[in-house]
């Protein structure tokens, strides 16, 4: 018999690296939603200081958990 998952999407940030990012929003998202299972980079982008420099880097993901199943 198949699985059937959720999938949310979310958007992480972080001043140091992409991957950060995504860890940041999996580390967050993992304190309320349990079973967390995979992961996929919608979108990365980031945010320029006044200097034209990097200041945030930003990714969009979607996340999925499984669907307990009543046995």
């Amino acid at each position: 018999m198949g699985s059937t998952y959720k999938v949310i999407r979310l958007a992480g940030t972080s001043p140091e690296s992409y991957e950060a990012a995504i860890k940041n929003a999996l580390s967050d998202a993992g304190k309320s939603v349990k079973g967390l299972n995979w992961f996929q980079v919608i979108e990365y982008r980031g945010h320029l200081n006044e200097s034209g420099e990097v200041s945030e880097w930003q990714v969009v993901l979607d996340v999925a958990f499984k669907i307990l199943k009543d046995d």
